[in-house]
This record gives structure tokens, sequence and C-alpha cells, in this order.
């Protein structure tokens, strides 16, 4: 086997090294029995949020086997393609084996970041708010853009989307909104989204067609799962209500049942606007805790400088990523140096590669700064 190939094995042995450890693959079966026999008991669905969660826990345990398995397998396979062509001098099978195996690779570097997803509500579903910064109209069409993005990213990787509330722009897009996100790591991929997002473009919205900068601020932040307890005072609240409008218009389909809840000691503020009132005060209580949650997570974490230059102000000076479409096409992430010529793809909800190389340089514990200066 060529030396190239031989590396290639190397990585990805390492790899599967890591996911055996993360998996604690001695145990993972026995874990998987025991989900099966839980599935099984018949009383399990007189708790649906209580199976539900399970459900998802042990869909999350038998994928993980499975995609251990699963490289394991190609890899035996890829090295024995090698060897076989190597010992009939069949050229074309050895280049195939290594093409595999280089694919193969790149799929397993993957999982083993998804790997070290561990931390400690990274598995949860998800907050994402959206908020248009400096910029007026312009900020608000941005806002609805990344709303799009973020949308795309989630269904094409499996995540079930739920619009929590929507506050429309005076013109276009939006001013803010927030969604609940819904799948196993869910919180751990787009944390790294929280920041400032900046967009150069020429204004659709300008008749003498000049260049725009426009703002947003995107803030993710863990549900909180049902054996956290977030004691909240409800002396501590300010609940307010008000009129929301629908998607038909500024005075069709209004309601007065939308909920605005404020957290009195913290200045958070959280809001809901389905139908009923009740649904809104239950949604908007658990958005609340979730925040408190995050700040709690951030206090405990060596990187709270971090994250608080990553949510300044949604302005000059603060934003984590700028997307340009004028006068040339880059989307270039200031934290990781990463960056692509593809703006369309990556509007269309191509975050991957982002969310990733953010991923690998907390786990390589580089600063900010670090990052930029090598980028």
């Amino acid at each position: 086997m060529r030396a190239e190939a031989q590396n290639t094995v190397a990585e990805i042995r390492k790899s599967l090294k890591l996911l055996a450890q993360r998996l604690d693959w001695d145990t993972a079966e026995h874990r998987l029995e025991e989900f099966d026999a839980m599935s099984e008991d018949p009383g399990l669905w007189n708790d649906p949020e209580r199976a539900q969660k399970l459900m998802r826990e042990r869909q999350a345990l038998a994928d993980a086997i499975e995609t251990y398995r699963g490289i394991s397998r190609e890899l035996d396979d890829n090295i024995e393609l090698i060897e076989l062509g190597e010992a009939e001098d069949d050229k074309e099978v050895v280049a195939e084996a290594e093409a595999a195996l280089k694919a193969l690779r790149e799929r397993a570097a993957q999982k083993e970041l998804e790997a070290l997803l561990d931390g400690e509500a990274d598995a949860n579903d998800t907050f994402l708010e959206i908020n248009a910064g400096a910029g007026g109209t312009e900020s608000c069409d941005w806002a609805s853009m990344l709303a799009r993005m973020y949308v795309r990213w989630a269904e094409a990787h499996g995540y079930k989307v739920e619009l929590q509330s929507e506050n429309g722009g005076e013109e276009a897009g939006i001013k803010s909104a927030t969604y609940k996100i819904s799948g196993h790591n869910a919180y751990g991929w787009l944390k790294s989204e929280s920041g400032v997002h900046r967009l150069v473009r020429i204004s659709p919205y300008d008749s003498a067609a000049r260049r725009h900068t426009s703002f947003s601020s995107v803030w993710v932040y863990p549900v909180v799962d049902d054996n956290i307890e977030i004691e909240v005072n409800p002396a501590d609240i300010r609940v307010d209500t008000y009129r929301s409008s629908g998607a038909g218009g500024q005075h069709v389909n209004t309601t007065d049942s939308a909920v605005r809840m404020t957290h009195i000691p913290t200045g958070i503020v959280v809001t809901s606007s389905e139908k009923s009132q009740h649904q809104n005060r239950d949604i908007a209580m658990k958005a609340l805790k979730s925040r408190l949650y995050q700040m709690e997570l951030e206090r405990r974490t060596a990187d709270i400088q971090a994250q608080h230059d990553a949510k300044g102000d949604a302005g000059w000076g603060n934003q984590i990523r700028s997307y340009v479409l004028q006068p040339y096409q880059m989307v270039k992430d200031l934290r990781t140096g990463v960056e692509t010529s593809d703006t369309a793809g990556v509007l269309d909800g191509d975050l991957d590669q982002f969310m990733a190389a953010t991923l690998a340089l907390k786990v390589a514990g580089k600063s900010r700064a670090e990052a930029q200066a090598e980028g």
C-alpha cells in the first residue's frame, strides 16, 4: 500500500478510535438493548413527551452504532481491495479503492466532529432568534434572508422547525423572529451561529442601485430538558398581551392573545404569538427558562468573553461572518477564516463547513484572535 493510502487509513482509524471512546463502545450494544426493552413497555406512551425523548435517544444511539460499524466495514473492504489490486497489478481497482478511502476519511472526520458535541446541552433542541440590526428596511430584508437560510439548513438535516413568534418589518422582511428547531444535536450545531451577520449587496430598495451594508443578529440557546430545574420567581416576571398580526398584513388575522414576557432582574424579553394566550404563556415561559439556562451555561464555561464578543450590537465591528454579494461573491467567517464564493449555496442553507470549522476551533482551544491571525 502506498504511503498516501497508509496515511489515509491511519487518519480514519484515529477517527474511529475517538468515535468508540465517545460512544463507550464496550457498553453501547447493551445500552441499545435497554432502550429497546423500555420502548416495548406498554405504558411508555402514557407520557408522550418522555416517550418521544426516549425514542430520540434510542435512535441517536442506534445511528451512532451503525455509523461506527459502517465506517469500519468500508475501511476493511477498501484495504482488502487495495491488497487484491496490488497483488494482481490492477491499478484501476487500487485507484478506485484509494479514492473511496479519501471520501471515507472526510465522512469519518465529520462524524468525529459530531462526536465532540458532548456539551451539557449540545444534544438538546434549540431556539434560534433573529433580530434586524442597523440598516432599516435593508436589515429587515436581510433578517428574513437569514431566517430562510436557517430553515433550509434545518430541514436539509431532518430537523423539525416551528415558528414561535415573528414581528414583520414596516416595508419588507422581518424585525425579529424566533424558531424552535428540534432534533438530536440541534443546539450543538447551531450554537456556533450566535453573533452578528453582515450583508453587502446592491440594494433592491434603492432606485439608484447603490451598494448597502446591513446587519442582523442571531442568538441560539438550548431548549431546557425536563430534567433540568430552572426556578423562576413569579414576582420577577412581567407579562404583557398585545395585538399580533398574521401573515395577511398589518390589519389581517389580528389577535390580542400574543404574549410578551419580561424577566425583570435580567431584562430578558421573550414573545409568542400563537392563537391561544394560554399556549403563548407556556411557550414564553419555556423560552425564558431556556434563556436563563443559557446564561448559567455561559457562567460555567471559560468562553464567556468570546460569547459576549460574538453577541455584541448588530452593527459595525461585531460581526462573526460577512456575506458579500457585490462587488464580488464571498462569504467569510471572521472567527475561523473559512470562506467560499458559493454565496447562493450558503444562503440556501449550506452552512456545515462554517459550523464544523467553529467546532474544531473550540476543540483545538484556539482564541478568536489566533484564528483571525491565521486566516
